[in-house]
């Protein structure tokens, strides 16, 4: 045998060699995003609880079981007693920590907030299953809580879509009055992509066979079934407010646009100049989203 096809023969096996560690490596990343715990809150000096805040604030710390395991909730009175109950869902990466941020603008419109974290984050067992199957999750935190309250579902990023796949699978059953999706996506390749670029890390030939793996082991199949967020909204007639960044770099303004449009009672509110986490630390953007938040509970109450 010729010397270069022994070589070849090599490096062919070399290179296969590092595209199935980069897939796997790339499942193992999706999968097991960092968690956002007390102790990384006090690790970059940032506020670990609601009582942290510079309004501190009470509330009840409590566990439930979901479809993995132990979820993490904290409970916490509004200040709206003839308000909705809102139950707010992080993005991947995130947790109940992230909520805080958001925490001043729902409490004053709300009777009572709800923060939980997903599964694979922050306190709570198990995996991320990236917005696959975790409204199932959401809903068990909705039948842990007190029945036949009106309640709006308030998501951001994945979020977002576990919200509204939540709200069209168990809307009648948790009263569920409206929802409230900020920075959604429609597919989970977009974020994925986005994500992995940002960080610097390949992912032109590692992340769709990735997806494709994850989507058989989480039992959507290779195509995601049932997972696009345009398509999901179809069928929820349920006010739906939208809010985006129109320069988010992970989940694309066209995305929001197409959800809002496939939404039988949706409303679109693009942030001018708005990222994917600045939305809320920005003071011009924040009180864009607090306006945006208030008129919508407002006309939710005319509403009711």
């Amino acid at each position: 045998m010729h010397p270069m096809i022994g070589l070849v023969q090599l490096l062919l096996i070399g290179f296969g060699l590092y595209l199935v560690s980069l897939i796997v490596y790339t499942v193992w990343g999706l999968t097991h995003p960092r968690r956002q715990t007390y102790a990384s809150a006090v690790h970059r000096n940032q506020p670990g609880d609601p009582s942290e805040l510079d309004a501190p604030v009470a509330y009840e710390e409590r566990t439930i079981t979901g479809t993995q395991g132990d979820l993490s909730l904290w409970i916490i009175k509004g200040e709206n007693p003839t308000g909705p109950r809102v139950v707010m869902s992080h993005g991947w990466g995130s947790g109940k920590i992230g909520a805080l941020k958001r925490l001043a603008p729902t409490l004053k419109n709300a009777s009572q907030v709800v923060i939980w974290d997903m599964p694979g984050h922050g306190d709570s067992d198990g995996t991320t299953h990236l917005g696959s199957t975790e409204h199932q999750d959401l809903a068990c935190v909705l039948d842990s809580l007190e029945p036949d309250q009106p309640t709006v579902l308030f998501g951001w990023s994945m979020g977002s879509g576990v919200s509204l796949a939540c709200a069209r699978a168990f809307g009648k059953e948790h009263s569920i009055i409206a929802v409230i999706c900020e920075s959604s996506y429609i597919t989970a390749l977009t974020p994925a992509r986005n994500v992995i670029r940002l960080r610097g890390v390949p992912y032109r030939l590692n992340l769709k066979p990735a997806i494709l793996i994850l989507g058989t082991l989480l039992g959507v199949g290779p195509t995601w079934r049932g997972f696009a967020r345009d398509q999901i909204v179809k069928d929820i007639d349920l006010p739906i407010l939208i809010l985006h960044g129109d320069v988010d770099p992970v989940s694309p303004v066209a995305d929001a646009k197409q959800i809002a449009s496939a939404a039988p009672n949706a409303q679109l509110v693009i942030i001018k100049g708005g990222g994917h986490n600045n939305l809320w630390t920005d003071e011009i953007y924040r009180q864009h989203m607090c306006e945006a938040m208030d008129s919508f509970f407002d006309r939710l109450g005319e509403r009711a």
